[in-house]
């Protein structure tokens, strides 16, 4: 072990706000625990004035950095998301290499996650993954994720589906936890803005309830903005307020911006924001009319709050959905048609009783748990692979994920 005074080192990655949002409460929770010493890391977008310089919060938030690794492309191109993920590989192998934690936690399916991962497994450093076992077909997150899963040791999944899927690529049962999604603790555990606080802040009158727009570009498409313009030409056709989160650091993202800057100086019920806090983007999600667009939190965590989410295009195409969630595909006609759904009280009326499927928000508390009394060594390490049979039944393999 290289634990001080009898704790576990556990190091978190973080590349973005959006996965900050997510990792707060996990966060919190491994920083109370004496079992564990925590050290963090931040990388990617978190580093860049471009994206907000979101950095800045760990302080602001109590969680003291260890590591400030400087790998983002100023690039809006698939060659930048490559030459990106070997510039992070180079800080992080020094970084990793320094700490020489027990653990190191990473979360979901950004494609930066491939560099701690690459150098982990070079340094026989475990990894607990967050999120694996869920499905974006449109994206090439779903290739990270699926990676991600057969590099970590330890999966903490959302949901039932998750679980399943998991298994089915052959992790061992005693691995694979389901936990919820950790972003939805914020919902329990964290105290919202109020509607006041919240417009004062955005300097944006909230009294009309807002479309929120959350587009990111399409990665697996050859032209990841592809299906921008039947976006636009559908909210150019809307009206009321309409506000718009960044787009992600991904091929095309400037492509996307461009369009939401242009929406916005045409309009003047509309804005677009660099970098909502984790707790102000929950706030507005509880004031919209819908959110729109296409990314995993309309998936996720708009069912929570019993908001209409219109979900675009290819991106989460396969990723378990709620009622809320209505499909439109990359056409102005169909995502209008959404949006007039989405915006139909008798629609929202009958949300009411939603159940998430990616949790009740207790997951950061689970999650702590667990990385706290996980036995670490040549077990934790060293990963059985499912018995190759062609005989084998569903009751050897139950058996096999049983044990």
């Amino acid at each position: 072990m290289s634990e001080a005074a009898g704790r576990r080192r556990i190091a978190v990655l973080s590349t973005s706000r959006a996965d900050y949002g997510h990792l707060f409460w996990v966060l919190k929770a491994l920083q109370a625990d004496p079992r564990i010493d925590l050290r963090l890391l931040a990388t990617g977008a978190h580093l860049s004035p471009q994206f907000g310089h979101t950095v800045d919060r760990f302080a602001a938030d109590g969680f003291p950095l260890d590591a400030r690794i400087e790998a983002l492309l100023d690039s809006s191109s698939d060659v930048g998301m490559a030459k990106t993920i070997g510039v992070a590989l180079l800080g992080l192998s020094d970084e990793l290499a320094r700490l020489r934690p027990d653990l190191l936690l990473l979360i979901a399916d950004r494609y930066e996650m491939l560099a701690p991962a690459a150098a982990a497994l070079a340094l026989r450093i475990p990894i607990a993954h967050i999120e694996g076992g869920e499905i974006s077909e449109g994206a090439i997150d779903d290739a990270v994720r699926q990676a991600l899963t057969k590099l970590s040791h330890l999966h903490f999944v959302p949901t039932e589906q998750a679980r399943r899927r998991v298994l089915a690529m052959g992790e061992e049962a005693w691995r694979v936890h389901r936990v919820g999604a950790p972003s939805l603790d914020h919902l329990r555990l964290s105290a919202l803005p109020s509607r006041e606080a919240l417009a004062a802040r955005l300097a944006f009158d909230l009294d009309t309830p807002p479309l929120v727009v959350a587009y990111h570009p399409v990665t697996l498409l050859r032209d990841p903005a592809g299906e921008v313009d039947a976006v636009f030409a559908a909210l150019e056709r809307v009206e009321g307020p309409v506000l718009f989160c960044f787009p992600n650091a991904d091929a095309g993202y400037a492509e996307v911006l461009a369009r939401a800057r242009r929406y916005c100086a045409a309009r003047g019920d509309a804005r677009l924001y660099v970098n909502l806090e984790h707790l102000d983007y929950w706030a507005l999600l509880r004031e919209a009319a819908a959110l729109v667009g296409n990314s995993s939190s309309g998936i996720m965590e708009t069912p929570s709050l019993r908001l209409p989410c219109v979900n675009i295009g290819l991106r989460q195409q396969g990723r378990e959905r709620a009622a809320n969630i209505l499909d439109a595909p990359a056409d102005a006609a169909a995502i209008l048609a959404a949006i007039a759904r989405a915006r139909d009280p008798a629609f929202r009326a009958g949300l009411d009783g939603l159940v998430n499927p990616y949790g009740d928000g207790r997951a950061g508390a689970a999650i702590a748990a667990e990385l706290a009394r996980v036995e670490l060594g040549p077990r934790l390490l060293m990963k059985r692979a499912l018995p190759l049979d062609a005989a084998l039944g569903a009751r050897d393999i139950h058996a096999f994920v049983q044990s």
